[in-house]
């Protein structure tokens, strides 16, 4: 009984079944054969086409690394550009700087729509009205590459390649970089299978571009009927034509650079690899024969015993990971051992995880309402701090000890506003800043500004998410500023003061804090008080920057600090 269970078992394994498959596939191999010598034929000179080509590519390496590198900068530049296009000597700054870390070029420049070039490596400017290469640039299809015997400022023969400069859609100029020809000869190139008998790159218009003889030898060897523009599609090509002089040349061309720049080989029509030897073809034509066959029979096996099994179960666990539920029915007993196995195991373990989440679920719900729980008895307790406060305002003996008290309450409801935000918070962990900083500065507002205080208010705080670190330095900051700048504040009967507060987002991970107000009498004196030491020592707890703008009339206090969206990382010690 157990032998025959487990000979049962093999022959229902998976790997049995696919060999026993397989075996049937070599058996036809030899009545096959002959019949396939023309498809190895033809594969045969596809890989001769392959061959053409990476040796087509191969020979263009040092022209494929510079202009590529060239088209990668103009794009780049461009972009960067777009910050300076109005200023001209930062820009032209920019792109000498650029330029000399570059020395490969001999210009970069930006030339704007009316044909002027005031930004530029040199610093000078240049009219390029006149200019063809700069002509076509400017109208589309932008991003051009061209060759010229003679550059407009470097006279000297260049390859100029060009992007444009867009603002909103709309084309502002090009980027010019031009690259003398002699730094193709710079890159080092790698021994070749075979050299052609010319070889040449050209633009999409079918100009060319540079070439490794003379370009009079050369244009000889171009093909008579057909223009190299026709194949600026972006896709390779291997043909056949006649030559200047009539002669049957191979030609091989691939793209280097996008849709901008392509290399063309020229191959004599006894090109060994070209012509494969009768031995090649007979070594290539019975691996060929045994790979389809068995790949063929290999697939028909694989696909009707496993395949179509495997794919249920991969709908199965697709439908487990949605909405997890489990299969209802499993997949039969015709299904190979190891794939019941497999079933057994996901049901199991799918069973695991429901329990596991569950679990995880209660254990997260619970610790979620403690912690609420938590920020609502800080809340509470902060607030009937500032209850026992008030008492103690009402009843101080002089002005400045009110005053004191009346501050540091202040400091503790915005504290306890924070905490009142995060119990109410879904996510505790962040809080809404324009919801947190507009409660305190309202709170702030409304007790320190008087009816007919002849003061203008302006607020725009953009609902920025902070994590609930930086929650409670940032609200005691504004807390701080808003104070100092109401202090300070211009009062005056012929104008309204004005105090301004924005907070708004500078950048992905950046936000910036702005607390402004017209002066009265005296100034902020931020870095003397205890309120300007407390500013600093909250930006420094926010990683922030702060910056002051005096004069005799305003006042103006901007924090630079970083408001990260990924949550910090957290150490169990």
């Amino acid at each position: 009984m157990t032998s025959g269970f487990f000979r049962d078992d093999i022959l229902r394994g998976l790997a049995f079944r696919v060999l026993f498959f397989l075996s049937l596939a070599l058996f036809p191999i030899g009545l096959i054969a002959i019949s396939q010598t023309q498809q190895i034929a033809e594969q045969n000179r596809r890989n001769a086409e392959v061959s053409l080509l990476a040796i087509t590519e191969q020979a263009a390496v040092a022209e494929q690394t510079i202009l590529q590198a060239a088209f990668g900068a103009s794009e780049a530049l461009a972009s960067m550009v777009l910050l300076h296009k109005d200023e001209f000597d930062v820009c032209s700054d920019f792109l000498k700087a650029y330029q000399e870390d570059h020395p490969i070029y001999t210009l970069v420049g930006f030339v704007q729509t009316d044909g002027f070039m005031r930004c530029s490596s040199t610093g000078e400017v240049h009219d390029l009205t006149e200019s063809e290469t700069v002509k076509k640039a400017l109208v589309p299809p932008y991003g051009r590459m061209q060759s010229l015997q003679r550059g407009s400022i470097s006279k000297k023969a260049v390859t100029v390649v060009t992007a444009p400069v867009l603002e909103d859609g709309e084309l502002q100029g090009v980027i010019v970089i031009s690259v003398p020809q002699e730094a193709f000869a710079t890159v080092e190139e790698a021994e070749r299978e075979a050299r052609p008998l010319a070889m040449m790159t050209f633009n999409a218009d079918g100009d060319i571009i540079t070439t490794e003889q003379e370009y009079r030898k050369v244009a000889k060897e171009l093909p008579a009927n057909v223009a190299l523009g026709v194949f600026a599609d972006g896709e390779t090509a291997v043909f056949s034509a006649q030559n200047e002089e009539g002669d049957e040349r191979y030609y091989a061309i691939r793209p280097l650079v996008g849709d901008a720049v392509f290399a063309v080989s020229v191959w004599p029509p006894n090109t060994p690899l070209l012509n494969p030897s009768i031995s090649t073809r007979l070594s290539a034509f019975i691996p060929v024969i045994m790979w389809a066959a068995s790949l063929i029979v290999a697939f028909w096996a694989l696909n009707r015993l496993a395949i179509r099994h495997i794919r249920k179960l991969g709908r199965q666990m697709r439908r487990f990971a949605l909405d997890r539920s489990l299969p209802k029915e499993t997949l039969g007993a015709s299904v190979p051992a190891e794939l019941v196995e497999m079933e057994s195991a996901f049901i199991s373990m799918g069973e695991s995880i429901l329990r596991d989440e569950a679990y995880l679920e209660d254990s997260l719900r619970e610790k979620n309402i403690l912690l609420k729980e938590v920020h609502h008895r800080v809340k509470n307790n902060l607030q009937l701090i500032s209850s026992i406060m008030n008492m103690q305002i009402r009843q101080a003996k002089t002005a400045e000890s009110s005053f004191v008290l009346r501050r540091l309450q202040e400091r503790i409801l915005s504290l306890a506003t924070v905490h009142k935000n995060l119990y109410q918070n879904n996510d505790l962990g962040r809080v809404d800043a324009s919801v947190l900083l507009g409660e305190v500065v309202e709170q702030i507002l409304s007790v320190g500004m008087t009816a007919g205080s002849n003061i203008s208010i302006e607020k725009n705080i953009e609902p920025i998410s902070l994590e609930a670190d930086d929650a409670a330095p940032l609200t005691l900051l504004v807390s701080e500023a808003v104070t100092n700048a109401m202090k300070h504040v211009l009062r005056t009967d012929n104008g309204p003061g004005e105090i301004s507060i924005r907070l708004e987002q500078d950048g992905p991970e950046r936000a910036i804090l702005k607390v402004f107000n017209t002066k009265g009498d005296g100034s902020g004196e931020v870095g003397t008080q205890l309120g300007g030491r407390l500013i600093h020592a909250f930006a420094r707890q926010l990683n922030g920057q702060i910056e002051i703008d005096e004069t005799e009339e305003n006042y103006s206090l901007t924090i630079s600090f970083p408001v990260p969206q990924a949550p910090k990382p957290s150490y169990d010690y």
